[in-house]
């Protein structure tokens, strides 16, 4: 029997190949799935394996505080080898672009076993934005040897590069199918009761009819005079706006957690609150006006809840949802923060021309796709 083994170490990669795996598990009697995770995060990476109720058959386990680039590297690189000369699958499965995926893609490489990359192909062309993850994705496209690309303008970037067009399968993107799995529990009314009583509770936040603006904000290029700078726009939409709630959830790393509760701790319209798990995220997104970001999955995810985004980045690999105008790239300008969310907040026309735009990223069957490719490529292969 064929084996794939799906490695992943952050809470986005979990998100994106938790439909993947689910899926997987249904054809148990044609694959054999073993999955293997590095934690490369711990906490985040735990609460999503338990939301969609998915064991690993090998925890590497390598976190640990303050971690670099380097320590992630070296220790995960170590521990992989060991795990794939022991299981020798057929094919390994990876997604996105953290440094776990391209490790993974590396030691795939060092023992001649094939890659799938599941959203392959995005691109910013600017090696240190997003940083590192980057140079992650390229590294590992070129490691490739099936690639999901979740849009045409992502297959597109592969063809540039001179990837073989018989490789490149366009499947629309799994955050999608993981999202509207969650959405679809949450539909229950008990469900709905206790995830408010436990914002409620647990943070002190009502839900009135203030609108919520719901952030997140922790991008390695953006440490330091950057993350200072979004958090002095979020101030002063605060100050200016009492009719609304900023509710931003404080990623644990020390680089953000310093300037965020610094600049905006004690303002009384600004709930900073520890990282949520994914299934109170996906509520807490939905319940929300607008949403200001610099992550990669919310551009995907948002739209398909009707949420206007706002991009806090230089750059997005992720032009699909700007040109659908699902979203718009705000840079990390305070003023420049300030201003495009005050318009949203002020024109409703323009509100509503944002949340009614096209989710470009997918109709929730990217899992179904990715799995019968797999399935065809490893019967022929």
């Amino acid at each position: 029997m064929h084996k794939v083994i799906v490695i992943f170490g952050t809470r986005p990669e979990a998100i994106k190949l938790a439909p993947i795996i689910l899926k997987l598990k249904t054809i148990s009697n044609e694959l054999s799935t073993i999955v293997c995770v590095t934690a490369q995060h711990r906490e985040m990476l735990d609460q999503v394996l338990n939301i969609f109720e998915i064991e690993p058959d090998y925890d590497l386990n390598i976190m640990k505080d303050n971690q670099s680039l380097f320590d992630i590297t070296v220790e995960g690189l170590r521990k992989l080898e060991r795990v794939l000369k022991k299981e020798k699958p057929n094919i390994i499965l990876v997604q996105g672009d953290t440094t776990t995926t391209f490790l993974a893609s590396l030691a795939g490489y060092y023992l001649k076993i094939k890659i799938g990359h599941v959203e392959a192909g995005l691109r910013t062309k600017d090696k240190f934005n997003p940083f590192p993850e980057e140079m992650n994705r390229r590294l590992t496209d070129c490691l490739a040897d099936l690639y999901f690309a979740p849009t045409k303008r992502a297959k597109e970037n592969l063809l540039k590069e001179g990837v073989d067009e018989n490789k490149i399968f366009i499947t629309g993107n799994t955050v999608i199918d993981a999202l509207l799995m969650v959405v679809e529990k949450q539909k229950n009314k008990e469900i709905q009761k206790m995830l408010e009583q436990k914002f409620c509770s647990n943070y002190r936040i009502s839900f009135d009819n203030r609108k919520i603006i719901l952030v997140t904000g922790h991008r390695r290029e953006s440490f330091g005079k950057e993350l200072e700078n979004i958090c002095l726009g979020l101030k002063k939409i605060a100050k200016n706006n009492y009719d609304i709630q900023i509710i931003y959830p404080v990623h644990l790393n020390p680089n953000v957690q310093k300037p965020v509760r610094k600049i905006l701790s004690n303002i009384d319209n600004i709930h900073l609150i520890e990282p949520l798990d994914y299934f109170s995220f996906v509520w807490l997104m939905n319940k929300s006006y607008l949403i200001l970001t610099d992550s990669g999955g919310i551009q995907e995810e948002a739209p398909s809840l009707g949420k206007p985004i706002l991009v806090m980045r230089n750059k997005t690999e992720r032009p699909e949802g700007i040109e659908a105008g699902t979203a718009k790239l705000v840079g990390t300008d305070s003023e420049k923060i300030y201003s495009e969310t005050m318009r949203l907040l002020e024109n409703k026309t323009l509100y509503e021309k944002m949340a009614k735009a096209i989710n470009p990223y997918g109709d929730g069957k990217a899992s179904d796709r990715i799995t019968n490719i797999l399935r065809n490529y490893l019967a022929h292969n």
